[in-house]
């Protein structure tokens, strides 16, 4: 499998995941969803926010990208959020359609990037100041942040009784041996 083909994988499981988890979350009642359960970002919509205020930084540093990416013009015109923590929406069917947009662009995106694209060097801030990266090692983390913190979101969704099935990448990758 290519490098860009992993990447398109990748968005689409993180597309598919999130459906489901959004889906399981709608199930709870709003208190249920903001109820504090000691996790890393407290509560089970403090956790999605997380993820999302992360792919939303992400995003706009890779709109940076000396391809330009086009499709990242969407996330080019949200306000940066200015924590990791901070909240992007109060109404949780808002942050859920917010959600399915931003997936899409992403599937979108990820399917534009070409191999040339993967080895430039990206400059870009955060809190601790100037990075250069590698940008393919840097979409390997996009993906894997989205991963292990929905993995937290899970076990809260366990917590509050609900159980949203399988939830490995395994479920999207080909499966070669003859019927």
């Amino acid at each position: 499998m290519s490098r860009c083909a992993h990447i398109r994988m990748m968005a689409e499981y993180n597309q598919w995941m999130n459906a489901r988890l959004y889906a399981a979350a709608a199930s709870l009642p709003a208190e249920e969803l903001r109820r504090e359960r000691g996790a890393f970002f407290g509560s089970l919509l403090g956790t999605l926010n997380h993820i999302m205020v992360g792919d939303t930084l992400w995003l706009q540093r890779y709109a940076k990208h000396p391809a330009g990416f086009p499709l990242l013009d969407p996330v080019r015109a949200i306000t940066p959020p200015t924590s990791l923590t901070q909240p992007l929406f109060d109404d949780f069917a808002a942050m859920q359609a917010h959600r399915h947009r931003l997936d899409q662009v992403i599937v979108d995106w990820a399917a534009s990037i070409t191999e040339a694209d993967l080895d430039h060097l990206l400059d870009y801030r955060n809190s601790k100041g100037p990075n250069r990266r590698q940008f393919f090692a840097l979409l390997m983390h996009f993906f894997n942040h989205q991963t292990h913190h929905r993995g937290q979101a899970t076990t809260l969704l366990s917590q509050a009784g609900v159980d949203i099935g399988d939830t490995d990448l395994l479920v999207c990758i080909p499966n070669h041996l003859p019927l």
